[in-house]
């Protein structure tokens, strides 16, 4: 099982994007797939076409131990995609959790409860709060989706400062596994700038598959469908096919 927390304290650069559409593809693609939202909104939840509003118990009943891993992960109607879902009781959680012991690894204790799939993508919230620690200390690796705009780099070197801390103290064989750009505006020459910039710092982790900026990928949430599943024919479809296929070949391609 590998654990793959998804992850920018910036907003809006397709984290949830990334979780929902990279897990119904690999779901696709035969491989057993957990969502994990540990995002308040429940973006990955509604993206995945779960009303929150119907599930009785989720991950925020999990970290505080008022749930057992059984009694939160449910199936998806999306082939090979289980998730455990998150609401706005999440957010009381970061008050709650506050003066309690090990409140870092209330997640990464459940792990066992995750070993039969194949990955495990962490949907994290925008900040680098208690959530999304509890986030990094569960997972193996981190993908970061960059936004192709002025201020990704800004943000990126704000995470790998944390990252760095979380592995000091937290959780030793934590690592920044990959890089995606997403929203890509080949139409724009800042667009082609930051994405040269990136490739020519992080070369070594990026992914080669650039994320579009896709109306149709904009659209989907709003009918609870992966892009691959509201329509397959995009460009946003086919670039989280492309991406997808590099994640196996990256993480799961010494699985039997």
């Amino acid at each position: 099982m590998k654990a793959v927390a998804v992850a920018n304290q910036k907003g809006g650069v397709g984290k949830t994007t990334c979780c929902v559409n990279l897990a119904a593809e690999l779901g696709r693609k035969g491989k057993k797939v957990l969502v994990i939202d540990i995002d308040p909104q429940g973006n990955s939840t509604s993206g995945l076409g779960i009303d929150g509003k119907a599930v009785k118990k989720n991950i925020y009943h999990l970290v505080l131990d008022k749930a057992k891993p059984k009694d939160v992960i449910i199936p998806t109607q999306w082939e090979g995609v289980w998730a455990l879902p998150a609401t706005l009781d999440l957010a009381a959680a970061e008050v709650e959790l506050a003066g309690v012991i090990s409140r870092e690894t209330r997640l990464a204790r459940h792990r066992g409860a995750f070993k039969d799939f194949d990955i495990v993508f962490i949907d994290c919230p925008p900040s680098l709060g208690l959530l999304t620690v509890n986030a990094l200390v569960a997972a193996d690796t981190i993908l970061v989706p960059l936004q192709c705009e002025y201020y990704a780099l800004e943000g990126l070197s704000q995470l790998m400062r944390t990252v760095t801390l979380v592995r000091r103290y937290l959780n030793e064989g934590l690592d920044v596994g990959g890089l995606v750009l997403t929203m890509f505006d080949a139409r724009t020459n800042l667009a082609k700038e930051v994405a040269d910039e990136v490739k020519r710092r992080f070369n070594d982790i990026i992914f080669e598959t650039i994320i579009p900026r896709n109306i149709r990928l904009s659209e989907a949430p709003s009918y609870g469908k992966p892009i691959g599943y509201y329509d397959p024919s995009s460009s946003g479809a086919k670039a989280f096919s492309s991406l997808a296929e590099e994640v196996i070949e990256r993480w799961l391609g010494k699985r039997p």
